[in-house]
């Protein structure tokens, strides 16, 4: 009667089917986790290093581009001095916001304003703009403030939205019954830039307890970083009276 291998041996087996040792099949998995290890400690560092860098250096580009040569400091240094364009256009957008408040400066604010209204095809695009950024980054406006879910694409699938306005009383008139609608922005995965923005029935969205932040990282993320407790804190503390769409 053959007597038949030990187990261990045919899992390490070589590739022509001959038994290989068990310790070298060790050792190279502890080199391919070393390595993956390497690429998890490696790689948020690096990507981050990258987009703070390319930033600073897209900033610098532009902030350079409208100074004179010797006000530079590399004009007299052997070498370039990074983020002086990020820290000037700090300062200042800084001093123009806080200028804006002087009433010399809304009157030569409003006069400009009054000059682009004229324009035909520069005030449609000034207005647009302007009313974005006033909406986003308004300290007060609830626009995309809060998460909620709602039952897409089909029956029994959920997907992650931003809760934006209600629609006007022009849209809301058109809407079916009457009843409350809300309009919502369904980001894409894994870039949330693009996606779908509809208006749905108040009473299928389920408001969810987590912060935009924590939201953005579970969609780019494809579900691998799920909201942690934090996140469901800071989403109840901006929203303490626990309402609900």
């Amino acid at each position: 009667m053959t007597q038949l291998p030990p187990l261990q041996s045919l899992i390490d087996a070589d590739s022509d089917g001959r038994p290989g040792p068990a310790k070298s099949a060790g050792f190279g998995a502890k080199i391919r986790n070393w390595f993956l290890t390497g690429i998890v400690v490696a790689g948020p560092v690096a990507v981050t290093a990258y987009i703070v860098w390319w930033f600073v250096d897209t900033i610098d580009a532009w902030v350079r581009g409208l100074l004179p040569q010797n006000v530079v400091p590399d004009f007299y240094l052997p070498f370039r001095v990074p983020g002086l364009g990020v820290v000037l256009a700090f300062l200042g957008l800084t001093l123009l916001g806080c200028a804006t408040h002087s009433i010399a400066a809304l009157g030569l604010f409003k006069i400009g304003e009054a000059l682009l209204a004229r324009m035909p095809v520069v005030r449609s695009i000034y207005k647009s703009v302007k009313q974005i950024f006033e909406t986003l980054f308004s300290q007060s406006g609830q626009s995309f403030r809060k998460v909620g879910m709602i039952e897409f694409p089909g029956k029994g699938s959920w997907s992650i939205v931003f809760i934006s306005l209600p629609p006007s009383s022009l849209i809301g008139s058109h809407l079916a019954n009457g009843e409350p609608y809300v309009s919502v922005f369904l980001p894409c995965a894994p870039n949330p830039t693009t996606g779908f923005y509809f208006y749905v029935p108040a009473r299928e969205v389920i408001e969810l307890a987590i912060t935009p932040e924590a939201a953005a990282k579970l969609i780019m993320s494809c579900g691998v970083i799920q909201p942690e407790a934090p996140a469901v804190l800071a989403a109840v503390a901006l929203n303490p009276q626990g309402e609900t769409v």
